[in-house]
């Protein structure tokens, strides 16, 4: 895409320490990603990474001095809540390390990626996302090599079948590539924090999908605690001051 485009390659060596740090954060981030599927269902998998913007929201704080008002925090305390009661089913006592080894893991999975985009914004600012997203995967490929390339993986890709090849072509294309660009772009035109309330709609998307194409169950308590963490996500991002300011236009008009 890069090629096809006519970026300019030139590297910017101030950045590339930058994108190698993207790198190993983004091959740990789909690591634990993958590992925690293993062990949990696609549909809490979706409620969980709703949490993201949450994570955001902390590290924005931390990093670039956002503000976290009293509704961010409470909206914060709110997704929180809504994210043990997933995990634990309403029962809190059944919560441990071993048994939700795979929600923990889906946990970590977003935080990583709150802390990808946290970072990702920094580079951005320096270097053109559709470049950054071109050395990210070749560094993120350097990486992984030594792990992968063996004569079990090799004789694995050997005997793919049709339907093998399409999956990885979609998620190489389509949720790595061209989401990877788009999320950089989004981040170099808006604040982190806006960026991440467009995650409110992931786990509904990965919830019908789950029901659709795996035939998971979706229990009411597994809606509800997914509504919850929605609507704490949602308090975490809203702009108090910007909606009186509309407010107030609209009554000037």
């Amino acid at each position: 895409m890069a090629v096809y485009t006519k970026r300019d390659f030139s590297v910017n060596l101030k950045s590339h320490g930058g994108i190698l740090i993207l790198a190993l954060i983004a091959v740990f981030h789909l690591w634990i990603q993958v590992t925690g599927l293993q062990y949990t269902t696609a549909a809490k998998t979706g409620w969980i990474i709703g949490m993201t913007p949450v994570f955001m929201a902390l590290l924005g704080l931390a990093v670039f001095k956002e503000s976290l008002t009293l509704i961010k925090t409470s909206g914060i305390l709110v997704a929180f809540f809504g994210l043990i009661l997933l995990i634990s089913h309403g029962d809190l006592s059944s919560i441990d390390l071993i048994s939700n080894k795979g929600d923990f893991l889906i946990l970590g999975s977003s935080f990583t990626w709150a802390v990808y985009s946290i970072v990702n914004k920094k580079i951005s600012l320096n270097y053109p996302p559709m470049m950054t997203i071109l050395f990210l995967f070749l560094m993120m490929g350097i990486i992984i090599s030594p792990f992968t390339i063996n004569d079990a993986s090799i004789q694995s890709v050997i005997h793919l079948t049709f339907k093998g090849w399409i999956a990885i072509l979609f998620l190489g294309i389509l949720c790595s590539g061209a989401a990877y660009v788009m999320w950089a772009q989004a981040l170099k035109e808006m604040e982190s924090t806006k960026v991440g309330a467009f995650l409110y709609f992931e786990p509904f998307v990965t919830v019908i999908a789950a029901r659709i194409v795996l035939n998971e169950r979706i229990t009411l308590l597994m809606i509800l605690a997914g509504i919850i963490i929605t609507l704490g996500v949602v308090l975490v991002n809203v702009n108090l001051k910007k909606i009186v300011l509309y407010k107030k236009s609209k009554k000037d008009m």
